[in-house]
């Protein structure tokens, strides 16, 4: 997924009201943009921390300006970090579509924001005459407080456990259904669950491997020109 417009550079001063941040650019200008992420942003929103951020110049916009990655030197190099959460979907459709995801190829048709379970919407649902129907719910990965291991979550998410309740009845519906975390750092060598951050998460989890539930985790490469699935990580529960 290519970004529309080049990316502008600036630097951190604060995250504040979860959606909204300011920042100094590099040309000097100090401006207010969104943030398009709910989580914490633990160890991503420091003050001083270089930032990427995208324009956008549609009259109905706000801001016009939207936070898209972060540069962040765990002792490795300074590395890219994905933390748009409105991105994840797109970039596993294309991911899914060019076949790069070989666990879900085969499918007959793919549709995104699908009206299931509780009152929600999956993600993405495959469809195959032959296959039947599989679930796919994503959640976009950017925690890393160790160099190699991405942890998800970064905050306690109900909606999160929910989610995977949700994944476990469409098992025992007779359907496939597949929880998918995209970590949006190139460096990630493997994912685990940050338990001492949401154990309630880790708990239901644990219940919908239980139940059949799949679960795939990929890391992404990332560059200032686009951002793409890349490759298929362990992941330990």
């Amino acid at each position: 997924m290519k970004f529309s417009s080049p990316l502008v550079r600036g630097t951190l001063l604060q995250r504040y009201k979860r959606f909204l941040f300011d920042a100094r650019l590099d040309s000097g200008e100090t401006i207010t943009g969104t943030c398009a992420n709910t989580g914490s942003l633990m160890g991503l929103k420091e003050a001083g921390t270089p930032i990427w951020i995208s324009e956008h110049d549609s009259p109905t916009r706000k801001y016009r300006h939207v936070w898209e990655m972060c540069e962040i030197d765990l002792g490795g190099g300074p590395g890219l970090v994905g933390i748009n959460t409105s991105l994840p979907n797109g970039l596993v459709t294309e991911a899914i579509q060019a076949g790069r995801v070989k666990e879900l190829k085969g499918y007959a048709s793919l549709r995104r924001e699908v009206k299931y379970g509780r009152n929600s919407r999956i993600d993405i649902l495959l469809e195959d005459p032959r296959k039947g129907l599989c679930y796919v719910e994503i959640k976009n990965v950017h925690m890393m407080r160790a160099l190699g291991k991405a942890e998800f979550p970064d905050s306690i998410t109900e909606r999160g456990a929910k989610h995977l309740a949700e994944l476990s009845d469409m098992v025992r519906a007779g359907h496939r259904a597949v929880m998918l975390y995209l970590i949006q750092r190139g460096e990630a060598k493997r994912l685990t669950l940050a338990r001492d951050v949401d154990p309630a998460y880790g708990a239901a989890f644990d219940a919908a491997m239980a139940a059949g539930v799949e679960c795939l985790a990929y890391s992404c490469a990332l560059s200032l020109q686009e951002i793409t699935v890349d490759k298929r990580v362990p992941m330990k529960g």
